[in-house]
C-alpha cells in the first residue's frame, strides 16, 4: 500500500526510512535468511517464480535453470547479475526503484531484499545442494509459442524481413497487412512477439541490442484503406487506431477492462517507424501480433488518454559525461487514470523519473532504470494506479550516460541529438491511461479511499484529492467516455 505520512513540503517520509533507519531495516532483512540456505529449499522456488519463463530449454535466454545441475556453474554470476540493483543488466530484467514512489505492479518478477541475501548467501557458502526432498516439483512449461495473454482470437503475421549479418541498423516501414475482420471489434489484451530462424541454443553471434532478435522497435498503427494506399497519409484515414510500441523484451498490453481499443473492421496494420539491427548473424524474421477481443456487443465506458510526454527534437548529450539530465513536461487536459509507465530511450539512457505537480505538492510516481537492450513496461496494480486530476503537470526525467562505463554506446567520445537510430536518441514516456469524466474521477476517488481504508492522516502517492475530494454526486444519464 502506497500510503505514506508526508511533511509539509511533500517529502515523503518513506524516502528518508532507508537512509534514517537503514540499519534496523537491514538487521531484520539479515534476521530474516535462515542459518543454511540451500538450492532445493531457498533458490529453488526463486528461480522458479522469477527466473524460468527465460531460462528454460529452449527459451530466449543463454541457459536453463531449472536443476541443481543447470544452476550450480553459475551460483556467482547468478549472485552478481541479481545483486547489482534498478539498472541495466540486473536479472531478471525490472529496473523499478524500490526505495521511491509507487511500488504496486502488476507482473513484477523483482527480488525481495530477503531473496537477494538468500542468493549471496548461497553463493558465498559454495551453494550447497541442500535435502531432495525439500526440492519443490518441476514446473510444466506452456509451449514457446504460448501467448501471455491466453490464446489470441486474432494474430496478424508480417511479412518476412532478412537481416544480413553486419548490415547497419534500419529504420523505415514495412508492407502493410490485412487485420481480417469483417466487423468491428474491441480489443482487450496486446502481445507482439518476434518469430526468428535463430537458433537459441548456439552461440549469440555478436553482442547486439536483443541478442536473439533484429526487431529493436515498431511503431505502429491500424487503419481502414486498401493495400495500394499510401501507408502514412497522417492518419487521415477512418477507423485509425494507435497502439502501443512493440520494442524488445516488451511484456503484453492489458487495456483497462473499461477502455478496450477499437479494431475496426477492413483495417490494415500499418508501420510508422520501425528499427532494425543485426545480430551477427544472417536472420529471417517476422512479427505476430496476437489480440484478445472483448465479447461482441461489448462498448468502452472510458476513453484513452493522450499524455504526449517526451522530447525528440532538442536533446544534446555531451561527449564522455555521465549522468546528464533531460526534462520534459505536459500538462493534463483531463482527470486522468494512468495505467502503465514506459521509459523510451536509446543507448545512453540509464534511468527516468515520472512525476506528478499538482499546486505545490511534488510526488514522484516512478523511477526505473533502464536499459536499451531490454525494454519494459510497468503496468500499475489496479488500486495503485495514479488518479490524477485535469491540470497537473507531468515532468519526466531523464538521466544520459555518454561515458566509457555504459557498454550500450558504440563511441562516447561522440555527442548525440534527436533520432531514430541507437546512435541517436529519443526521450520518452510511453505509458498509457484512460480519461476520467468529472463523475468518474471522484468515483475512483472513492474506491480507492474505500479500498486501501485511508484516514485523514494519509498521503497516497499518486492521487493528491483523495482526501480532499467530495463524495460523488447522483449518477447522471450520461457519465460515460466515448471511444474515439
Amino acid at each position: 500500500m502506497e500510503v505514506r505520512r508526508t511533511l509539509r513540503w511533500g517529502v515523503s517520509l518513506g524516502l528518508l526510512l532507508p537512509v534514517v533507519f537503514g540499519v534496523t531495516t537491514l538487521g531484520a532483512e539479515q534476521s530474516a535468511v535462515p542459518i543454511e540456505v540451500t538450492f532445493t529449499k531457498d533458490i529453488a522456488p526463486i528461480l522458479q517464480r522469477s527466473c524460468q519463463n527465460c531460462h528454460r530449454p529452449d527459451g530466449v535466454a543463454p541457459m536453463p535453470l531449472i536443476t541443481y545441475e543447470d544452476v550450480r556453474p553459475w551460483a556467482r554470476a547468478i549472485k552478481q547479475r541479481t545483486g547489482i540493483g534498478p539498472h541495466a543488466g540486473v536479472m531478471p530484467p525490472w529496473y523499478v526503484e524500490k526505495n521511491i514512489g509507487i511500488q504496486k505492479y502488476k507482473d513484477d518478477p523483482s527480488l525481495s531484499e530477503v531473496e537477494l541475501a538468500k542468493i549471496a548467501k548461497w553463493a558465498d557458502s559454495g551453494a550447497p545442494r541442500g535435502n531432495p526432498a525439500d526440492m519443490p516439483p518441476l514446473r510444466v512449461f506452456d509451449s514457446l509459442g504460448a501467448w501471455n495473454i491466453g490464446t489470441p482470437d486474432v494474430i496478424v503475421r508480417t511479412k518476412d524481413i532478412v537481416v544480413k549479418a553486419n548490415t547497419p541498423d534500419w529504420w523505415g516501414e514495412i508492407e502493410s497487412v490485412d487485420i481480417g475482420l469483417d466487423e468491428d471489434r474491441y480489443v482487450a489484451a496486446l502481445q507482439i512477439k518476434e518469430v526468428n530462424d535463430l537458433d537459441n541454443t548456439g552461440g549469440s553471434g555478436r553482442a547486439t541490442v536483443g541478442g536473439h532478435y533484429v526487431f529493436h522497435h515498431m511503431i505502429w498503427s491500424t487503419r481502414v484503406q486498401t493495400a495500394d494506399q499510401d501507408p502514412d497519409p497522417a492518419g487521415a484515414d477512418e477507423g485509425n487506431t494507435s497502439w502501443p510500441v512493440h520494442e524488445v523484451g516488451r511484456n503484453a498490453d492489458f487495456f483497462d477492462p473499461r477502455a478496450g481499443r477499437l479494431l475496426s473492421a477492413g483495417s490494415r496494420l500499418v508501420s510508422n517507424s520501425v528499427h532494425l539491427h543485426s545480430n551477427g548473424r544472417d536472420t529471417r524474421a517476422h512479427l505476430e501480433i496476437g489480440f484478445k477481443l472483448h465479447p461482441k456487443g461489448y462498448k468502452p465506458e472510458l476513453r484513452r488518454a493522450s499524455r504526449g510526454l517526451g522530447n525528440g527534437v532538442d536533446i544534446d548529450i555531451k561527449p564522455m559525461e555521465a549522468n546528464q539530465q533531460l526534462h520534459a513536461y505536459t500538462v493534463l487536459q483531463d482527470h486522468t487514470k494512468i495505467t502503465t509507465f514506459e521509459p523510451h530511450l536509446h543507448a545512453p539512457g540509464a534511468r527516468m523519473c515520472l512525476e506528478a505537480i499538482w499546486g505545490f505538492n511534488i510526488q514522484t510516481l516512478t523511477c526505473a532504470g533502464y536499459d536499451h537492450n531490454w525494454v519494459r513496461g510497468y503496468a500499475y496494480d489496479d488500486d495503485h494506479a495514479p488518479i490524477l486530476p485535469k491540470g497537473t503537470i507531468l515532468h519526466i526525467i531523464g538521466y544520459m550516460d555518454n561515458s566509457p562505463a555504459n557498454k550500450n554506446i558504440p563511441d562516447p567520445r561522440n555527442w548525440q541529438g534527436s533520432g531514430n537510430r541507437s546512435v541517436a536518441n529519443m526521450f520518452i514516456d510511453l505509458g498509457q491511461g484512460v480519461a476520467l469524466t468529472d463523475q468518474q474521477f471522484l468515483e475512483e476517488m472513492a474506491k480507492r479511499r474505500e479500498k486501501l481504508r485511508l484516514t485523514k492522516n494519509d498521503v497516497v502517492i499518486g492521487c493528491p484529492l483523495c482526501l480532499s475530494a467530495p463524495p460523488p454526486a447522483a449518477p447522471t444519464a450520461n457519465t460515460g467516455g466515448s471511444q474515439p
